[in-house]
């Protein structure tokens, strides 16, 4: 028996090997997004908590930098790419104990190949990497705690650490409660696993789940438990310009259908299955006469599905059906595909009995497409190759330079040079107390670009200030000298350009810089040089939405 795990080894190995290199290539070429700036102010605020997010994500998007001592795009996303190599590992152990050594392997090369896992979870530095990472360690406990070889089953000192896990996963992102309630859920329906929750150990497992999220409490309890009502509340206002006014059967198609292309057709249709059948599965348990014999160990698979499913529809089906009444975020319910690849891991095992070559074909043919398409997108974002009249156009290009999405991901030296070019954007910067601009996620773009040059604060004045409504405020700026800086569709936004001025003795258009793409302008940063701020620049929080 030793002798073959030692022969499965290299196999694990090997996946976990190849994915790390190809997702350290992703991370080392793929420009910062608007999301990724703004979680590196995190870094530059350490705190015990944040008004959108808990603190997880401030520790690994500091890792990099500060183990490294150098900021780039690749130190900042270091923690995850890391980070999301312990989490395959966890996710194949969890479903080696679970079903048997195929289905684990299988689930490890879903996991490794699925494009939002790879890029949202494995390569960007946000919330979902530590969220995955204990959802992970969260699992494969939730396994040993529940589907120990001992029968019948009696509660033990792994429901206390699988608190303390589940604390860290919401530290990491608020989606870590919904598992937590995934775990409530499973223990109340499996009659054999009820004991858990009458248990002392059930008890303690409370006390220190509360303990672990005392840096959440805490800075919430000093701050009118901001970040609860944002996110239970003010993100679903009614007021709110993106909350559909009636349920949309056809929103929650867009979603799923969003939700399928992320996860990549061939892959995102056989989880949504795998997700049905097994539910059918529990549904024809419930509704089975007690005079129907079951097959051996069929009881014991019926819980061991019952425990992913628990950990996975609430988030696949809920958000998506949710999305036909609020604006949701389609990476919302990915958490849930996590889980639900175990299962698919299973069934993919049984189908290989009937036609491994079959399997063999799915598995290499999706590896190969997604990597391929993942290399062109990169290569496109580097060097414009599918933009018209591109110099590295491929085929003469076809998208356009305003309706290309890759705009979204800004490439921060091209910004740097651009200052360090212009003799008069430089001296502008080095005369100036700080640096606003008038969206929250503009502004650590704005700090990774400049910071370097010269190092002075960067805030944010808008209704949606986010975290900056919470570090230093423009009151200490009273009389000092700001550069604005903005992108060029707010540029375009005389409006907001006349309320800024208003709050300065004079206000006026320096230049700009282009970020340029294949030698096509995609975005275009404009500055202002505001001189004597006036008053300071208080936006009420209550009209954050």
């Amino acid at each position: 028996m030793a002798q073959k795990q030692w022969l499965k080894l290299p196999f694990v190995l090997n996946v976990l090997l190849i994915g790390l290199v190809f997702r350290a290539i992703i991370a080392y070429w793929l420009p910062l997004g608007f999301d990724e700036g703004y979680y590196y102010l995190y870094t530059q605020h350490l705190d015990w908590s944040y008004f959108d997010h808990p603190l997880m994500v401030a520790l690994t998007t500091g890792f990099g930098p500060w183990l490294t001592q150098f900021t780039h795009p690749f130190s900042l996303r270091l923690g995850a790419v890391l980070l999301y190599s312990l989490s395959l590992w966890f996710l194949y152990q969890t479903n080696y104990k679970l079903f048997n050594p195929r289905a684990a392997q299988i689930t490890l090369v879903l996991a490794s190949i699925i494009p939002i896992f790879q890029v949202g979870f494995g390569v960007l530095t946000l919330p979902d990497s530590p969220l995955i990472f204990f959802w992970s360690v969260a699992l494969y406990w939730g396994v040993e705690e529940f589907f120990s070889d001992q029968k019948p089953y009696r509660p033990s000192y792994r429901l206390v650490v699988l608190g303390i896990i589940l604390g860290l996963a919401c530290l990491s992102k608020y989606h870590g409660f919904l598992l937590g309630f995934a775990f409530l859920g499973f223990s109340l329906s499996s009659p054999r696993h009820r004991s858990a929750l009458s248990s002392p150990f059930f008890a303690l497992t409370c006390l220190l789940f509360l303990l672990t999220l005392f840096p959440l409490l805490f800075w919430n309890s000093q701050h009118d438990w901001i970040s609860f009502k944002f996110q239970l509340f003010q993100r679903f206002s009614p007021g709110a310009e993106s909350t559909p006014s009636s349920y949309s059967f056809l929103q929650v198609l867009a979603v799923w259908g969003t939700g399928i292309g992320l996860l990549f057709p061939s892959l995102g249709i056989p989880l949504w299955w795998a997700l049905g059948k097994g539910f059918w599965c529990q549904l024809s348990n419930l509704i089975r006469s007690p005079a129907t014999p079951m097959m051996p160990g069929e009881d014991l698979l019926q819980e061991k599905q019952a425990f992913i499913l628990w950990s996975a529809i609430p988030l696949t089906l809920g958000l998506t059906l949710l999305g036909g009444k609020e604006q949701i975020l389609v990476t919302w319910p990915m958490p849930g595909f996590w889980s639900a690849v175990l299962l698919l891991g299973l069934y993919a095992s049984r189908w290989e009995q009937l036609s491994r070559q079959s399997v063999k074909r799915w598995l290499v043919g999706s590896t190969l497409v997604i990597a391929s398409l993942l290399l062109l997108v990169l290569l496109h974002i580097n060097n414009g190759m599918l933009l018209k009249s591109s110099t590295s156009a491929l085929g003469g290009g076809f998208l356009g330079a305003t309706a290309d999405p890759a705009n979204e991901l800004i490439d921060i030296r091209q910004l740097r040079q651009g200052v360090r070019n212009s003799a008069l954007l430089t001296e502008a910067l080095t005369q100036a107390d700080f640096i606003f601009t008038n969206a929250y996620y503009l502004g650590g773009l704005i700090d990774l670009a400049l910071r370097p040059l010269h190092a002075i604060p960067v805030t944010c004045f808008s209704y949606d200030q986010r975290g900056f409504s919470f570090w230093p405020n423009s009151t200490q700026w009273r009389g000092k000298n700001a550069l604005y800086i903005t992108l060029r569709r707010f540029r375009e936004m005389p409006e907001l350009t006349e309320e800024f001025s208003s709050f300065f003795q004079s206000f006026r258009e320096l230049g700009k810089v282009d970020i340029k793409r294949g030698g096509i302008v995609v975005e275009s940063f404009y500055f202002y040089q505001a001189s004597n701020l006036l008053k300071p620049y208080h936006p009420s929080l209550d009209s954050v939405q």
